[in-house]
Parts: C-alpha cells; structure tokens; sequence
C-alpha cells in the first residue's frame, strides 16, 4: 500500500476555555490509499502539530512531517515501525514531531487493519484479549462538596473504579487536599477503586508530595498519578521510598520510549500509564508494554478524548491480562463523543472490551463532526503549504 494521502481535521468546540479537559478540541487525521482509509487522532495543539506536518525544511535533521510518510508503502507492521526511525531521523529538532507522527501512525494501523480484515490487535500478535476494569477520568470539584457529588455520581452509572485529576489539588494546602481525597472516597464507596491525579503540580519538590501520603494511604487510594514532571526520575524515586502502601503512576508526558523506559528503570513507579497520541502511536505503546512486563510495572493507559482515542489506546496491552485496568473518559465535550459512530460501552460490571472489527473496529462519524471543523489556511510568501480539506 503507497501513503497516497494524509489529511488533518482541526475539530474544535465553539469555545475553548483554560480548564486542563483535553477534549474541547481534537486533530483528527485521515491516511488514503487507494480505496482504504484509516483514522486516527493526535493528543496534542492541533494547529501546531499541522505545522509540523507542512513546515519548510530548516535542516537536514529539521524535516516536515510528510516528508518521512508521504509516499512510502507499507505491507506489514514492521514497515510502520521502519517509518517510526526514519522520523526520528529526519525530524529530531522538530520537537512536535512525535505528537503529529502518533495520529498518523495510528490511522496507519488502522488502515492495515482494514486491508488484512483484522483488528490491530492481532497484527500486534496477540491471540485473545482480555476485558478490562473501566475507571471513570474525572476532575475534581472546585470544592470537596461537588468532588463527593461527582463520585457518588461515577458510582450511579455503575462504574467501579474512579480517577480525580487536576482541580485545585496543590494548589492551596494539604488541608483542603485531604477534604477532596475523603469527599472522592466517601462518595465512591469503600468497595471500589479510587485514583487520584495532581498533574504534575509540586513540579519535583517531595516534601510538598509526600504531605499527602498519609491522607491517599488512609482513604485507601489505589496509586497517586504525576505528582512530578515526567522526567523527575529522582523525585519518583525518592517519594516511592516515603509510600507504606500506596503507589506511584506516571507516564503520559512521556514522548517517547526513552522516557517511559527511564520511568520505570530510575523512577521506580509502579503503573506506566501511556498516551498513544503523544508518544508516538500504537506501535512504541506497544513496546512499553513489553518493557513493563520484564520490569513488574503494570501499564495503563491515557486517554481523556474520543473513542478513537480509546480504541487505540487499548490496542497495545488488550492481550495481557495482568494488565487490568483502563481509563475511561468519563464527562468528555460533545465534540469527543461525535467522531465515533458506535462506542465501547462498558457492561454491567464495569469492564469494557476492544473492539474486534478490522483496524481499531470503530467508525468515524463524518456529519456530525463539519460543524467542527476549523478552515486552517497556512501560507509563505502568499504560497499554500497547507489548506483544510472538506470532510
């Protein structure tokens, strides 16, 4: 199959505010060739991930996107993983490149999914999949009241594991913190798992971490998420060392498998949690995976966007079945819940499973997405390099 054609689609809600929900926009990327189409999507700021796609060539090690994907021919896996260090090449000074690559290299799987009538999955060589426990992503509360409402209400749609991110958590004192983790138990139930996300707010500081050790070990919190920047290898380490029972997860800021890999090695955390619209598509997912496996770090993964985002997500690790549990966007923008035509539905256990239609087995919802769609024009000297494409 020759690369004959890639598009990308700026989707964006009609107003986009400075909450940290990553679905008010979405990139949505669309591969042709011949009469096969694949889809995937970028977790990143769409309008720079298109310019990294087109932008002029600044050096030899400085090259556009396109310039590493258009026109080659892909017939197997291992020829998505040769385009994977030909980019790595081409674009290591162009920094955005991972993020563009990784809607592409999804679509690109999706595509030959398609053509081989087989799920992803299975061209990753897996033989069977495995259900996986569905935790409901949320955001805390602006207070502990709204935090407790939005548990019990997780509880309501039968879920039986819940993550509270981001919020005010960091922001003013351990105090208020340990309101909202009480408040997230309380109304979740003892029973059921209870996750919690501070987005990397103490930045490396352990001191200011570890203040809320003793609170996510008595509230029974299943694994504390980003308290550091991903590469804070020694504050991972350092706070793991402070934690009786809890445990450490980090792992979506990672851009690459180096930094996942260093994660595990030197951080010493406990769950990898992967984004595969960040570190570079299914395909370098799939390889932490691997690497988790040999290390006894369970991985999970990212995903706070649309079901297409979901289904790639789940690819890399849906044939392990230590690996148990998975994100679940829980209240995404309207915009995330209309790329997909049909959706992974979690049962009345609270477990979700990957889709077995060919590629990534779900549907792009075209209509529904034009009245999204950003005109993006992009020009140099009254030159086009990159006009948006009709839906």
């Amino acid at each position: 199959m020759k690369i004959e054609n890639i598009e990308f689609f700026y989707l964006s809600m009609p107003e986009v505010n400075n909450s940290v929900d990553g679905s008010q926009d979405a990139l949505l990327v669309r591969v042709t060739s011949g009469d096969h189409v694949g889809y995937g999507e970028c977790e990143a700021s769409p309008l720079t991930s298109i310019s990294a796609y087109v932008c002029p060539l600044s050096h030899g090690a400085c090259r556009p996107v396109k310039d590493t994907v258009l026109g080659e021919i892909i017939e197997k896996p291992e020829d998505i993983h040769r385009l994977r260090n030909k980019l790595h090449l081409n674009s290591m000074d162009l920094l955005q490149a991972p993020h563009t690559f990784s809607g592409i290299e999804m679509a690109l799987w999706d595509l030959m999914g398609k053509k081989y009538n087989e799920p992803v999955w299975s061209l990753l060589g897996y033989k069977e999949v495995f259900p996986k426990l569905a935790y409901f992503s949320v955001l805390f509360g602006d207070n502990p009241d709204i935090t407790y409402m939005r548990a019990r209400d997780a509880k309501k749609l039968g879920f039986k594991a819940v993550k509270f991110g981001w919020g005010p958590i960091g922001k003013l004192n351990s105090k208020t913190d340990a309101e909202h983790f009480i408040a997230a138990r309380e109304g979740f139930g003892e029973e059921n798992y209870v996750m919690v996300d501070v987005g990397q707010i103490f930045i490396d500081d352990v001191e200011k971490a570890s203040e809320r050790v003793d609170i996510l070990e008595k509230i029974n919190a299943t694994w504390l998420e980003e308290p550091f920047h991903a590469y804070e290898y020694d504050s991972f380490k350092n706070l793991k060392s402070k934690c009786k029972r809890l445990r450490i997860a980090s792992g979506e800021g990672c851009h690459n498998t180096y930094m996942a890999k260093n994660l595990m090695k030197y951080g010493q955390i406990d769950f990898v949690q992967i984004d595969c619209g960040r570190i570079g598509g299914i395909g370098p997912a799939k390889e932490i995976v691997d690497f988790a496996i040999k290390n006894n770090v369970t991985y999970v993964n990212h995903t706070f966007t649309s079901h297409l985002a979901l289904s790639a997500s789940m690819q890399p690790f849906s044939g392990v079945e230590d690996f148990f549990i998975s994100e679940y966007p829980g209240n995404p923008m309207k915009l995330a819940t209309e790329i997909t035509v049909n959706s992974i539905d979690k049962d009345k256990n609270g477990y979700i499973k990957i889709p077995d239609g060919p590629g990534l087995g779900v549907d792009i919802n075209l209509p529904s997405l034009k009245k999204y769609l950003r005109n993006v024009e992009i020009s140099i000297d009254s030159n086009t390099i990159f006009q948006s494409s009709e839906l």
